[in-house]
């Protein structure tokens, strides 16, 4: 497997990264050189193997190369949300202990609220721009040298939850000592799965501060392939992206589906798809509804994985296998699969626990939530066993089902209802884009079903839709599952990796409730 070093070398040419919209091309020999310029700016402001950097920006042909450049240079680098607050932000700077900063100039309105919150960075720097309180990035990367640091070492993300039920947490991957041009982790498991190469054309259609477009795209460039990066995900730009680039590869979330899905039939026809050979996703479960007509549509060329950030275990599942054992997530590929009731018991076959995986010795030691003892002794079980909050169940040949995460399991009159099924049917009606269903307090049940709805047009966010939708779902859905009340929305809060920030409308409607308690007595 090559190094980028050596792609440069031998195909300085060869495109490592095109931006989607713009068509901007950066060369192998451009991205090696850029990178150098990062991992020597990093020595000369005296930030060395093990120290931490951040990066905040939108898409653009110069993220890869300082991720790059801390990853040649042994650092360890946070890419942050560009959606998140000022004061979460803060938290993960200080958290991380981040030594340098850059922020992109898009951005500015935040750089300059974090000067109010943030601090105890010593340097902080903005690109593709100046504001007060940074330095240019630009400037001071131009005057550095484009060779090699004397000192090369392997490097490695660290990224933070999206912390849909509290704070974010920084996962800090356990990674042995390795040569700086050793191969990317995922290269021997997943790249070798999905037929990942030098040929390989892979689109990332999602922003590359989350972990799945993050790490395909590092390792399409360690081995030789070209990114299409998109500067912000469109159903019909995605399309002609595949067709433009002759993409080979690529990875989506199940919003994405939908969206695409959504299209007029006369756009998702209208584009060549023909190169494409390798639909991955994951992130979040993907309705069967949804999933059944993308593979349709694509052919069996989608496949889906199960993993996080914790690297404590995997599932997989190609497309031949999935309609067989639709809805599922696939048999386990790494790690050792137990669903677990919440005395620690192991339940039979078919019935819903929590899931722990028993770490495989491939994926490693113990994984640690950054400066958080008290998080990470809540994620294991015993030393052997850990989880991060799914409820599932598997069948009699070993397939995974994912219900929903733990913390928002609704329990109604001892009952335990999970929101992910009915936002998978209420997802399907005509007029629903998005869809967040949770509890909320009910004094004669402990909680009710609730759900908020965004319209596709917002002319039908109106009583009678509502009432609509209820009756539609009633058809489909136990009572017990169908919400009482739909409020609609302009826009959830549903993050770039296909999340639904949840937490904060659960906050509200539970503050709101508890408002409402208080005036009645």
């Amino acid at each position: 497997m090559p190094h980028i070093s050596v792609t440069a070398e031998q195909t300085p040419l060869k495109p490592a990264v095109i931006m989607a919209n713009s068509g901007e091309i950066t060369t192998y020999e451009e991205f090696d050189q850029h990178s150098n310029q990062v991992a020597q700016l990093f020595r000369t402001l005296g930030v060395h193997a093990g120290d931490h950097v951040a990066l905040m920006m939108e898409n653009n042909a110069h993220f890869l190369e300082i991720c790059w450049g801390a990853y040649r240079s042994g650092v360890i680098f946070t890419p942050i949300s560009t959606h998140l607050k000022a004061e979460e932000i803060a938290y993960i700077l200080q958290n991380c202990e981040a030594k340098v900063f850059v922020i992109s100039h898009r951005l500015r309105d935040q750089a300059a609220d974090l000067l109010q919150v943030a601090s105890g960075i010593e340097h902080r720097y903005m690109f593709g721009g100046i504001a007060k309180g940074y330095e240019s990035w630009d400037e001071v990367l131009d005057q550095m040298p484009r060779e090699p640091i004397d000192d090369q070492s392997k490097g490695t993300a660290m990224l933070y939850s999206s912390g849909t039920t509290g704070k974010p947490k920084g996962v800090l991957p356990v990674t042995p000592d390795a040569a700086y041009d050793s191969p990317h982790p995922l290269g021997a498991s997943l790249g070798v799965f999905f037929g990942f190469s030098d040929e390989t054309t892979y689109l990332s259609p999602a922003p590359l501060y989350h972990a799945a477009p993050l790490h395909y795209s590092m390792m399409t460039q360690d081995m030789g392939g070209t990114v299409v990066v998109m500067e912000k995900f469109d159903a019909e730009a995605a399309l002609a992206a595949i067709e433009r680039y002759e993409v080979t590869h690529s990875q989506w979330v199940p919003i994405m589906f939908v969206r695409l899905l959504k299209l007029p039939a006369e756009i998702r026809a209208k584009y060549d798809l023909s190169t494409h050979r390798f639909a991955i996703h994951a992130a979040a479960p993907c309705p069967v509804e949804i999933k059944q007509q993308m593979i349709d549509w694509w052919g069996p060329i989608i496949n889906e994985y199960y993993a996080a950030s914790e690297s404590i275990g995997a599932t997989l599942i190609t497309s031949p296998e999935w309609l067989e054992h639709k809805g599922s997530v696939g048999r386990v590929t790494a790690g050792k699969l137990h669903i677990l009731d919440d005395d620690g018991n192991e339940l039979p076959v078919g019935e819903v626990g929590t899931v722990y995986f028993e770490a495989a010795a491939t994926l490693g030691a113990r994984f640690e939530y950054y400066k958080e003892p008290e998080k990470t002794a809540e994620a294991y079980l015993n030393d052997a066993l850990a989880t991060t909050g799914d409820v599932g169940y598997v069948d009699e040949e070993g397939y995974l089902y994912l219900t929903d995460r733990k913390h928002f399991t609704i329990i109604s009159g001892g009952v335990n209802i999970y929101p992910q099924e009915i936002e998978n049917t209420l997802i399907n009606h005509d007029l629903v884009a998005d869809v967040a269903v949770f509890g909320v307090p009910d004094e004669e049940f402990g909680e009710r079903v609730h759900a908020v709805v965004e319209p596709e047009n917002w002319v039908d966010a109106t009583d009678e839709v509502a009432i609509e939708l209820v009756e539609w779902l009633k058809e489909r859905l136990s009572s017990i599952k169908v919400p009482k009340a739909i409020d609609f929305m302009e826009k959830l809060p549903r993050m770039d990796n296909g999340k639904l920030y949840k937490r904060h409308l659960v906050d509200a409607y539970k503050a709101a409730a508890r408002a409402d308690d208080t005036k009645a007595q």
